[in-house]
């Protein structure tokens, strides 16, 4: 039987009684996007949750540098990479408020474009952040090319604190209102932590898959 005659069969069997009510029921849900019940790690209050991120982020042993505002975010990568013995040399999308930044005056070259097999460190930007589990949530775009964050050995990213939230569902609330209710965009990648894996012998082995180290970038203000 075809695709098309089982299908018809389906529709059929539910155009009956009740019906239209289910069909109307299952939109209805939709639009409401309702909330399951989520554990008590999600629920801290909205000032806890910077705090709850790096904790989390650094128990993943990733590294985490807060700054007081975007313009503190050149000299903070600075220093960073320094501290890892890493080539202040980054590549990054075209994010026009990354770009704005002095990267000249800290010592960094920023080269745009997506990332190539023989880049040190790329840099990204984040739509959210999940406290609950110290999670990043990248969308990808021509701003933000998805291989910055497999490529390069050294993956910096950078978040503004009020994207922020605590759970998963509050994620996807600012995919939606960044992308439209049904839209989304080309690739979404939620990162916790430096690449890893334990499927070698039963050893943790970093960078296996990405990155081997990991250093968000949190603007406070």
């Amino acid at each position: 039987m075809s695709r098309d005659a089982i299908l018809a069969k389906v529709r059929d069997a539910v155009s009956g009684a009740g019906g239209t009510e289910r069909v109307t029921a299952v939109h209805e849900r939709l639009e409401e996007a309702a909330r399951a019940t989520g554990p008590g790690a999600a629920r801290h209050s909205m000032a806890e949750w910077p705090g709850q991120f790096q904790t989390a982020l650094e128990h993943q042993t990733a590294a985490v540098i807060r700054v007081a505002k975007a313009a503190d975010i050149p000299q903070a990568v600075a220093g960073y990479l320094s501290s890892v013995g890493a080539a202040a040399t980054l590549r990054a999308g075209s994010d026009r408020a990354l770009a704005s930044l002095s990267w000249t005056e800290a010592g960094v070259s920023i080269q745009p474009g997506a990332a190539t097999a023989a880049d040190a460190v790329g840099l990204s930007v984040a739509l959210a952040g999940i406290a609950e589990t110290g999670t990043l949530v990248l969308a990808s775009s021509a701003e933000n090319p998805a291989s910055l964050a497999f490529l390069p050995e050294t993956h910096i990213v950078v978040i503004d604190a009020a994207r922020i939230v605590g759970g998963m569902e509050e994620a996807f609330d600012l995919v939606r209102g960044a992308f439209g209710r049904g839209q989304m965009p080309r690739a979404l990648n939620l990162i916790s932590g430096p690449s890893r894996t334990g499927d070698i012998g039963g050893r943790i082995v970093l960078g296996a898959h990405g990155p081997r180290r990991l250093c968000v970038v949190v603007v406070d203000g």
